[in-house]
Order: structure tokens, then C-alpha cells, then sequence
């Protein structure tokens, strides 16, 4: 698991990220393409 995971996870669950905001969460290596849709429950398309 990223090191971000849990923060990134936390921010989208309180609806305070957007899909897009996680989307550059993994543009910016903070986590995984899979751990992408872990939290937003949607596949990673760039």
C-alpha cells in the first residue's frame, strides 16, 4: 500500500477530493492505478 493511500482514501471518502483530485494523486505517484480504484470504486483511464 502507498504511503498516501490512507490520506488520499480519507480525503475522497469526506468528499473533500474529487475523482479528478485522486486522478492527479496517481499522476503524482502519491498511489497506485489500482489502489485508484480501491478508492473510487472506478478503473484509472488517463
Amino acid at each position: 500500500m502507498s504511503s498516501k493511500f490512507e490520506l488520499v482514501k480519507k480525503y475522497f471518502d469526506l468528499k473533500v477530493w474529487s475523482v479528478e483530485r485522486v486522478k492527479m494523486a496517481v499522476e503524482k505517484n502519491w498511489i497506485t492505478r489500482e489502489e485508484f480504484q480501491v478508492i473510487t470504486g472506478e478503473a484509472y483511464s488517463e
